[in-house]
């Protein structure tokens, strides 16, 4: 079985030089951000399958895929790039990132606009959406990194 890689999530926006906890780009850690190249490929993934998680979970509640082949179409036909391996929620994040603004008709790009959002252009649903995705990661930082003697076992 070959192991396949993960790439980093930079999107070169970092934050976190800047005194950020969460990178307003890709939305690691700033631990992560500093120390990639130094995780094992698992460690690689484990952040990986964080991040798809929570940006699949933001997409979803204010969009819904309704044709995954003709998305994936769309994306090769289009040039788009994104993460074979995750999920069509992140791939439909990756077609509004490349071009939320010449997008007409959703229902050609094999996704449609939640009801409560179709007054809402696709560019502020886009940013909407990253916000919420910071936002998230944000919160799991908080939970999780800032508060480590949750985590101690009494006696510790």
């Amino acid at each position: 079985m070959l192991d396949r890689t993960v790439k980093t999530p930079c999107i070169g926006v970092c934050s976190t030089g800047i005194g950020d906890s969460v990178c307003r780009g890709c939305k690691r850690f700033s631990h992560e951000v500093i120390d990639w190249n130094s995780y094992s490929l698992e460690q690689k993934r484990v952040i990986d399958g964080r991040l798809s998680g929570f940006l699949s979970q933001c997409v979803k509640n204010k969009l819904k895929v309704t044709d995954r082949d003709l998305l994936k179409w769309q994306l090769d036909v289009q040039q788009v790039r994104y993460v074979a391996t995750h999920d069509e929620y992140c791939w439909v994040f990756s077609l509004l990132k490349a071009g939320a603004g010449q997008i007409e008709l959703t229902r050609e790009f094999g996704f449609e606009v939640d009801l409560r959002y179709r007054e809402t252009s696709l560019l502020d649903l886009r940013e909407a959406i990253d916000q919420e995705f910071y936002i998230l990661s944000e919160a799991h930082y908080d939970r999780y990194m800032r508060t480590p003697d949750l985590f101690q076992e009494e006696g510790s």
